[in-house]
């Protein structure tokens, strides 16, 4: 499974080293040439070409998905303003059931504080 992590929703590049850690291929937008300039079309296209799944805050990737489905997947984390030590502990905590979501085939996650929510 390959991630592509959204800076322009202030999810920061320590989640993307995070999930390299955990043995995923993982970009941020910042690894990109003028990446916190990308538009959200460039990051869909980006994913589409890679085959990554979306990590953001944005719902608008939610809502492309919904109105367009996949490509790509999207996981919504909507957890609010978040320190980044919390927001890996909470990724900690629960990610092995966003993953295993994406394994039985869910192509938008939404990933709250206390529940993970597959479609």
């Amino acid at each position: 499974m390959k991630f592509i992590v959204d800076v322009d929703t202030q999810l920061p590049p320590r989640l993307a080293t995070y999930l390299t850690e955990q043995g995923y291929d993982c970009v941020h937008t910042t690894d990109f040439e003028d990446g916190h300039l990308l538009g959200d079309d460039e990051i869909i296209l980006i994913a589409t070409e890679q085959d990554r799944t979306v990590v953001t805050k944005d719902s608008d990737f939610s809502e492309y998905f919904l109105l367009r489905g996949a490509p790509p997947k999207v996981l919504l984390i909507e957890f609010g303003n978040i320190g980044n030590t919390q927001l890996i502990a909470l990724f900690d905590q629960y990610f092995h059931e966003v993953i295993a979501a994406f394994e039985s085939d869910s192509e938008l996650v939404i990933f709250r504080r206390d529940e993970v929510i597959a479609y």
